[in-house]
């Protein structure tokens, strides 16, 4: 059985998370504060649930992760970033910007997809990322066309190392071209390795892999002591 947390309850040893049934589920219970999701995330451990569950917090095994160095960006993509570098430089139409609708990013990942169902992203999420937002640790890499939000990406940073949460898209490759610039300024900036939770076709084909829980977390320890990231500002990947 795992373990049931209140609002004082830590957090147990990630090394306590449930092999067979639910692999990767470490507890369950307390909330969504900026401060809980803190301690979640530099503890290797990030909350995942659905719609009438109580909330979930899990530290999987193996990790998806994506090294920053290891990102693939495809030919058309890179013709793709350059027409948005040039119309930004020029008449922007087409701008990337970061931390400019925090809230507008997470709420257009928590809307029903073309395929399905809207996202796990409820109201109670986006209150307590938006709380990490104002505090400095969440951010948000957009994509505009006409002064209309097209595309984004959301995620946390603590120290050097990054978390990524969602992305969405409302135009062709609107995702990826957020997401590139985000893997840009976070390489340029030092942040070597990007979590993403769980392992996915999708985050493979950009160039993510899984890594053992311990590899992770060793590499956690060392990323989050280091000093933050302090000037959010995109700057063109491929311009």
């Amino acid at each position: 059985m795992i373990p049931w947390l209140d609002a004082h309850t830590p957090f147990p040893d990630v090394s306590e998370a449930l092999t067979d049934d639910a692999p990767g589920l470490l507890a369950a219970g307390a909330d969504l504060s900026p401060q809980r999701l803190l301690a979640a995330y530099q503890r290797g451990i990030f909350p995942w649930f659905s719609e009438g569950q109580p909330i979930l917090w899990w530290s999987t095994d193996p990790r998806m992760v994506l090294m920053t160095e290891r990102f693939r960006v495809a030919d058309s993509l890179k013709k793709t970033l350059r027409k948005v570098a040039r119309s930004a430089a020029t008449d922007g139409r087409w701008q990337v910007r970061f931390d400019s609708a925090f809230e507008a990013v997470m709420r257009a990942c928590a809307a029903p997809r073309r395929d399905g169902p809207g996202t796990w992203i409820s109201d109670d999420i986006i209150a307590g990322y938006s709380g990490l937002h104002r505090l400095g640790y969440a951010h948000s890499a957009e994509l505009w066309l006409d002064g209309e939000l097209v595309g984004g990406a959301y995620g946390v940073a603590i120290g050097r190392m990054f978390y990524g949460e969602s992305m969405f898209a409302r135009v062709t490759d609107g995702s990826k071209i957020a997401l590139a610039y985000l893997v840009h300024f976070l390489r340029a900036h030092g942040v070597a390795m990007i979590d993403c939770q769980q392992e996915t076709a999708h985050l493979a084909s950009l160039g993510a892999a899984p890594i053992s829980r311990a590899r992770f977390m060793a590499h956690l320890r060392d990323s989050i002591a280091l000093p933050a990231i302090t000037d959010w500002r995109p700057q063109a990947p491929f311009g």
